[in-house]
């Protein structure tokens, strides 16, 4: 039996739709690129980084120094050394109580107000008293098509890029249009969503990592269906044709 010229038809415009479908089911560079100057991707403004300012439940390491060899031991508790180093807490009234002071209130300043804030109340009582304060909890934590885990900040000023780098990178599949940090700001937390490709995100607020930040990227929606290479995605052509020939020369077998 000759097959009659609408039948090609249909079995053409069927390959061809499948053609289609397969070509958009490609990851391209435009979707995973980091630092792409497209000017259909978003822009975003440069802004002023802000120092962390201390919350509630933060650990401070603390640090008294003196040449007061008998006023260090009991700060130290008995210690002999020079200077020693030990955690507090920042508790929910937003103070912190430290060896010999009354609570002073630490929440909604900067590492550097607190510090200046506790040295002028130790030289109250010793006149060279010097403090050194850190942030105890300073880590990030990631959770998606990143990596999952709590890093550390190693540095100040850490940015998106070296957050993301301590856990990997991205999958592919990883949707790097909806990227989102959750921050805690005065005890409520806040939700910022940003698109990570484009390069005006350098300076932008979402450019830089605070302490306790949680990084979430979720998974794209459509990733199911996206091969990750060219490779993959031939071989994914081949079979289908393969598969639209053998169902179309089955049902014409079927029709004689």
């Amino acid at each position: 039996m000759i097959m009659k010229l609408s039948e090609y038809k249909i079995y053409y415009i069927a390959v061809l739709a499948a053609v289609i479908i397969l070509m958009s089911s490609c990851y391209t560079q435009k979707d995973k690129s980091l630092l792409q100057e497209e000017k259909s991707l978003p822009q975003y403004e440069a802004w002023q980084y802000e120092n962390y300012l201390l919350q509630v439940n933060d650990e401070l390491y603390f640090r008294l120094m003196t040449t007061d060899e008998d006023f260090l031991k009991l700060v130290n508790v008995g210690g002999s050394s020079m200077s020693q180093t030990l955690s507090y807490r920042v508790f929910p009234d937003g103070t912190i109580e430290l060896p010999f002071l009354d609570p002073v209130k630490v929440e909604g300043l900067t590492l550097a107000q607190a510090t200046e804030a506790i040295q002028v109340k130790y030289r109250q009582l010793v006149i060279d008293a010097e403090i050194k304060l850190a942030l105890a909890n300073k880590t990030f934590t990631i959770i998606g098509d990143a990596g999952n885990g709590v890093f550390p900040i190693y540095k100040e000023k850490m940015t998106i890029y070296q957050a993301l780098a301590q856990s990997g990178e991205i999958a592919l599949s990883g949707d790097r249009k909806h990227v989102k940090i959750i921050r805690e700001k005065d005890g409520v937390p806040e939700i910022l969503e940003f698109d990570i490709r484009p390069k005006s995100i350098i300076d932008s607020k979402y450019y830089y990592i605070y302490p306790n930040d949680i990084i979430y990227v979720q998974r794209e929606a459509a990733s199911f269906y996206k091969t990750n290479n060219y490779t993959s995605f031939l071989a994914l052509i081949t079979s289908s044709l393969s598969l639209l020939t053998t169902v179309f020369y089955f049902t014409k077998f079927n029709q004689k």
